[in-house]
């Protein structure tokens, strides 16, 4: 019996191949665990339409994501924040109050793509990764200044 593997099955393929298998195998366990198909060509041929369709999901997900990087290092942001002694801020700078200030420049970004390396807590210049998926990533240029008190 030959069979279209839908996940990796151990010691006989990876996900995508089509292998032969004995027909109680590939009935009893393969089919009826949902880690494969009869390999059928309506079978292969939906199963090469799905891995097209991901494939041009994935493509328009990445140029999406170019654009956004684009966006992000094309941005310069400037924190004014309220400063204590030796130039230190009252708390540190969050991961919310970047998406927060990203979203007033039009850019929605979850909190979980910032990612800060160490603790913002003082003023100056600092370069924040985002992590936008698909191995893409950002460097956002930040400055945190003095708030001016009138």
């Amino acid at each position: 019996m030959k069979v279209l593997l839908l996940e990796n099955v151990q010691g006989l393929g990876k996900k995508g191949e089509i292998v032969e298998v004995k027909d109680g195998y590939g009935q009893n366990f393969l089919i009826a665990k949902n880690k494969a198909a009869r390999a059928t060509n309506e079978v292969i041929n939906k199963y090469k339409a799905q891995q097209k369709k991901a494939e041009e999901q994935a493509a328009l997900e990445i140029a999406q994501m170019q654009q956004m990087k684009k966006n992000i290092e094309s941005i310069h942001l400037t924190l004014h924040k309220k400063v204590g002694a030796n130039d230190t801020l009252f708390g540190s700078i969050t991961k919310e109050e970047i998406a927060q200030v990203l979203k007033e420049h039009k850019i929605e970004l979850d909190k979980k793509h910032i990612e800060i390396a160490h603790a913002i807590k003082h003023i100056g210049a600092f370069d924040v990764q985002i992590k936008l998926g698909h191995g893409i990533n950002a460097t956002l240029k930040l400055t945190i200044e003095p708030l001016k008190e009138a």
